[in-house]
């Protein structure tokens, strides 16, 4: 009974990766707060614009970590997915961390059927399978592996389904999908690793939460969608 849920919940979500730019046709933003050790400490926004067959969304992030004062840990970045009938065509972003440029220039080859990826961490090629780190999208729960936002860097991963749960946040519940994400290479350094819970609510096809603990306790939420 239980092997027969599991296939049957692993048809659900992979008979509806092929299409899930469509599940957002009607969002136009998605906000997220960032909060460390449950204080509110940077934001996490997606905007979705839509053109005919095209889809683009964008990602702005930042959040600061300050210390009797003195901030000893900051992130700010923009990016940039586009879709054209579903497919991710290109992929770019910058991001400032703790004054570190840091970068990813990612373009779909018609030619090779691959991802051209020049990023701050990595340059080569890339599957079209894998899916590109960011939380507004629920594909991340079906790929096998992620590309960075952040540095272009592709890890490997597994992804298992813990439970359903009903979750609450800024006074409405919601019944969702918990998931634990971790990186299929446990040799990694800590730091490196992925290490992540996600809920996940079908009805609305969004990733309301995600939690994961580096450096203290982090949660990413989502406190408004339209």
């Amino acid at each position: 009974m239980k092997k027969t849920f599991i296939l049957i919940l692993f048809l659900t979500y992979s008979l509806s990766s092929n299409a899930h730019i469509e599940h957002y046709n009607k969002l136009n933003k998605i906000e997220m707060e960032i909060l460390r050790d449950g204080e509110v400490v940077g934001y996490n926004y997606y905007f979705f614009k839509r053109d005919g067959n095209k889809t683009i969304v964008t990602n702005q992030i930042k959040f600061a970590i300050k210390l009797f004062g003195a901030t000893i840990f900051e992130i700010e970045g923009y990016g940039k997915e586009k879709y054209i009938n579903n497919k991710l065509i290109s992929f770019n972003s910058k991001t400032l961390q703790n004054d570190k440029e840091k970068y990813v220039n990612l373009k779909f080859s018609k030619e090779i059927n691959k991802f051209n990826i020049q990023g701050s961490s990595y340059s080569g090629v890339g599957s079209t399978n894998n899916v590109i780190g960011n939380w507004w999208n629920h594909k991340i729960l079906q790929s096998n592996s992620q590309i960075s936002p952040i540095s272009g860097s592709i890890k490997k991963q597994i992804v298992k389904f813990v439970g359903k749960e009903k979750i609450e946040l800024y006074g409405t519940t919601y019944e969702v999908d918990h998931f634990k994400l971790t990186s299929k290479d446990m040799s990694l350094p800590k730091d490196k690793r992925l290490n992540f819970d996600i809920w996940f609510d079908k009805k609305n096809s969004l990733i309301l939460k995600v939690t994961y603990s580096r450096l203290g306790n982090w949660e990413y939420r989502v406190k408004n969608f339209k």
